[in-house]
């Protein structure tokens, strides 16, 4: 049978074969959650590699070009179905509607929301083997079970993960680059070191076409868990006393760096690197107040922190971190925690995210997460915040590989930046957030 949508199955890229799919993909795509520059027009999108997983379920492959950016400098993940007739629980999924290959009138839906469509999928990654440009494979006696009946986690997050049965979990990386995932890379290689609070992958697939890249990554679905920003985010309302789970998840996130330091190479920096990193951080400033002006007059004060920074002495080793460790990160389950979500930042390029960095920028961006926790609603409560990062800091400091309150000038720097980080952020995403951040920039500007 012939493909609806008129696509080819090839392995050459190709451009896309219907205007209209092209269109109404340039009107869907920016507005999802997790497409990336959504404020910057769409100006094209082809079709690099699509495979069909059924008459009527299409995996896709598309590049985005957009105004102000490299051509060919997006390429996102898609399963796409194509009905004559949509179910009414469907329609909020719907594309559009398009001519078809023998000239019937198709809907065109996001099939990620379809049962019928990610139990195909996963059946499909369960049995492994090669379709067209994709790949699935498994790690050796892992076995992912059949019959499980899926949902989508509503989580505002840049990826789209599927729960299936509450037995396993597909995360499908939406944005996807060349090169192999931290999500997967990293949980595999802990998995084998032995370090049980990352949940290990059984499963995965990748495509071949138009590089090859990781799609998606299977692992074990931890039942009845919560995730660490809505139990610190309750506690932080309640004025509670959350010092005890913060020092325990202090002492996880030592342990985690410990067992990267052990499972990938480690190496000191250069003698130049504080002075490399803090025109890194000083040129990441001066762009973010370029474009949000509430945080110029906090400029002053940020480069004399970014100044100390390259003048201060000794420095810590680089090694493979987590990247993007905040309270959403962390999962509580069975009276412990787990460290989730290894992608690192997916707006940056792999490479950069697979990068050796030194463990501050993790510890930086929990801290700075209870900060967030403390100050997110109305009634600021920073005498909690300060009891979360004292206890956290101690919890590392047993179990890690120094302690984060003997080095204050290296953690102040990589606390601003990443204040600075978030008040870019939150302009762009959340205006009505952007109070947070801007609170703490200027208290780390202040005390430099």
């Amino acid at each position: 049978m012939s493909s609806p949508l008129l696509l080819s199955y090839d392995t050459e890229p190709h451009p896309i074969a219907s205007p209209t799919l092209a269109a109404l993909l340039s009107r869907w795509l920016p507005r999802q959650r997790w497409f990336a520059h959504r404020e910057r027009a769409v100006t094209g999108v082809s079709v690099t590699a699509a495979t069909e997983l059924a008459p009527d379920v299409f995996h896709l492959l598309v590049r985005v070009e957009q105004t102000g950016l490299p051509q060919d400098s997006a390429c996102y993940q898609l399963l796409l179905g194509a009905v004559t007739d949509l179910p009414p629980r469907l329609q909020g999924c719907l594309l559009g509607r398009m001519e078809g290959s023998h000239g019937q009138d198709l809907l065109v839906y996001d099939a990620l929301y379809d049962p019928r469509a990610t139990i195909l999928l996963l059946d499909r990654i369960r049995r492994g083997g090669v379709m067209g440009a994709l790949r699935f494979e498994s790690f050796p006696r892992s076995a992912v079970p059949a019959g499980l009946m899926p949902r989508v986690l509503d989580a505002e997050q840049s990826n789209t993960s599927i729960v299936y049965g509450d037995e396993v979990i597909l995360k499908l990386f939406r944005r996807v680059q060349p090169g192999i995932n931290p999500d997967l890379e990293i949980p595999g290689v802990l998995a084998r070191h032995g370090y049980t609070r990352v949940p290990p992958p059984v499963a995965w697939f990748h495509t071949s076409q138009p590089f090859w890249g990781t799609l998606g990554v299977v692992q074990p679905f931890l039942r009845g868990a919560t995730d660490g920003w809505t139990l610190a985010l309750q506690s932080a309302l309640a004025q509670g006393d959350f010092s005890g789970h913060a020092r325990e998840l202090g002492r996880a996130t030592g342990e985690l760096h410990v067992a990267l330091a052990e499972s990938f190479p480690v190496r000191e920096p250069a003698a130049e690197h504080h002075t490399r990193l803090a025109d890194q951080m000083t040129h990441r400033l001066l762009h973010a107040a370029a474009t949000v002006p509430a945080l110029r007059s906090h400029v002053p004060g940020l480069r004399e922190v970014f100044i100390k920074l390259a003048t201060a002495d000794g420095g810590l080793h680089l090694q493979r971190i987590h990247g993007d460790l905040h309270l959403g990160q962390v999962l509580r389950a069975d009276d412990q925690w787990h460290v989730v979500d290894f992608e690192g930042e997916p707006a940056k390029p792999l490479a950069e995210r697979r990068a050796d960095r030194s463990p501050i920028h993790d510890i930086a961006g929990m801290l700075r997460s209870f900060d967030y926790a403390a100050h997110i609603e109305k009634a600021a409560r920073p005498e909690w915040a300060t009891r979360c990062r004292r206890a956290f800091c101690d919890g590392y400091g047993a179990t890690g590989l120094f302690d984060p309150q003997d080095i204050p000038v290296l953690l102040h720097a990589h606390e601003a930046d990443r204040a600075v980080y978030e008040v870019l952020y939150e302009a762009t995403h959340r205006p009505d957030w952007i109070t947070v951040p801007l609170r703490a920039v200027a208290r780390l500007a202040r005390h430099h």
